[in-house]
């Protein structure tokens, strides 16, 4: 029998997910927990397990497609039959009947009920089909045949098409509601849109918009790169869930932002000077790796830099460990992964779960886990030769400090001016949780940390 598996909530608040790959084929037999697809949602790359253990009946979508919770995304043809009263198992509180758990890597799935797969009924069109009219209705192709029910309610709906099709249309700026499909049962195609843009285009050696081949403007201007004079893309995944926290960030919490300009070259000197011990000569140490130790332990005398705002409970709550957020720039956009319980780490460890946690998110393969949590926030601007600037704070934190690059200037050293190695910190907090006063011992702190790393035994 045929059961449907609906795509599941990811347990995000999330309300779809893009398609990225399948990892298995049309006639394929799956065991439970084979993975079976890769989706994308605004966190994460997550790797969809099999419910079942069966015969792949039918993919409801392609790589690209974006998929609601709840719509199927996957048939599966089971052995035998099941009884109509029997529930389907759930993962969250049962199994199946040889005890394995079907799970959703990184999540645990829930796997949806019996029945085939149906499409939704659409507005305007009959429930029960209707018998096949005697004619068909103006405009039809007469190659392709009229599907019951469809004379009726043609020009009152929207042509069927699978979400890729829709897309290439948005692309090629094709109005797909006016075509009319050559598939089975009035499916608008691919080759109905490429057919209707190229219609669409003007003849060769007619005015056109930018040459795609050249990027000159029609008259004869180069642009940028010699791409296309515009180019569109969606908004989708990590650039859109960025938008909306950024914003809601922005035009929630009151955002105060100081500046320090720091002398780090002892910090600098430091670096070198620990990277020859035997200990720590294959890790990779670098100013943030400082700056995070720093930041750790200039929490311990401002908490109010490590706390949250719950304005719906009345209340502020304190939290009393670190988990230390990296903003970081990946394939897939601005991540902010953190190292858990980050306070009770000292150098090598904290060197050791950066380069973890950096490696990681190159690789697009960051868990939820790892992007949830976070108590205060990192973003190392002077990797990009940035001095300094204003960095918007994480959601549902307190502050975030922006590290610029380390410059060599002329500076005042010991009643002289010498070049020396310089940093300037960019402090943004939630004036609702953090003072001045606050704000600017912690900045204070981390840097009397980086300009004199040994007085950190006399000031903590």
């Amino acid at each position: 029998m045929l059961k449907v598996f609906n795509l599941p909530d990811l347990g995000e608040g999330l309300t779809e997910s893009e398609l990225l790959s399948w990892k298995i084929a049309v006639g394929d037999t799956v065991a439970v927990n084979d993975v079976l697809a890769e989706v994308e949602t605004a966190k994460a790359v997550v790797e969809l397990s099999s419910p079942f253990d069966g015969t792949i009946a039918e993919l409801h979508g392609e790589p690209g497609a974006v998929i609601p919770v709840g719509a199927p995304i996957i048939s599966f043809d089971l052995p035998g039959a099941e009884p109509e009263d029997t529930p389907v198992p759930d993962a969250g509180s049962s199994s199946l009947p040889d005890g394995r758990v079907p799970t959703l890597v990184g999540y645990g799935a829930a796997v949806e009920g019996a029945g085939r797969p149906a499409r939704r009924a659409r507005a305007g069109r009959p429930s029960a089909p209707d018998p096949v009219p005697a004619a068909p209705p103006a405009g039809w192709p007469s190659s392709v045949p009229v599907p019951a029910g469809a004379a009726a309610t043609l020009t009152a709906e929207r042509p069927r098409s699978t979400p890729p099709v829709r897309k290439l249309a948005r692309d090629l700026g094709v109005d797909i509601a006016l075509l009319h499909g050559s598939g089975d049962g009035g499916v608008v195609t691919r080759e109905d849109v490429t057919a209707a843009a190229d219609d669409a285009r003007p003849a060769s050696g007619g005015p056109s918009g930018a040459d795609t081949l050249t990027g000159a403007s029609p008259g004869g201007v180069r642009t940028l790169a010699g791409r296309p004079r515009t180019e569109e893309e969606p908004i989708r995944s990590v650039r859109k869930a960025t938008a909306a926290a950024m914003t809601s960030s922005a035009f929630t919490a009151p955002h105060v932002t100081e500046f320090l300009t720091v002398d780090v070259t002892e910090s600098i000197e430091l670096l070198q000077e620990v990277r020859q011990r035997r200990d720590f000569r294959e890790l990779k140490l670098t100013p943030l790796t400082l700056v995070a130790r720093a930041a750790c332990l200039a929490l311990e005398r401002t908490p109010e830099l490590n706390s949250r705002w719950d304005g719906d409970g009345g209340r502020i709550i304190r939290q009393n460990y670190v988990n230390l957020g990296i903003a970081a720039a990946t394939p897939r956009g601005l991540m902010v992964p953190n190292l858990k319980d980050a306070h009770a780490a000292d150098l090598r460890s904290l060197a050791i779960q950066l380069a973890e946690l950096t490696a990681v998110a190159r690789e697009g393969k960051l868990t939820p886990e790892q992007l949830s949590g976070g108590t205060f926030t990192l973003t190392n601007v002077g990797v990009f030769g940035v001095d300094a600037g204003t960095p918007i704070i994480n959601p549902g934190e307190a502050g975030i400090l922006a590290i610029g690059q380390v410059r060599r200037m002329p500076w005042e050293h010991r009643d002289e001016v010498a070049l020396r190695q310089v940093m300037t910190l960019s402090l943004s907090f939630d004036h609702r949780l953090v003072d001045g006063e606050q704000g600017s011992r912690f900045l204070a702190d981390v840097g009397a940390v980086l300009a004199r790393p040994g007085m950190v035994l006399a000031l903590f």
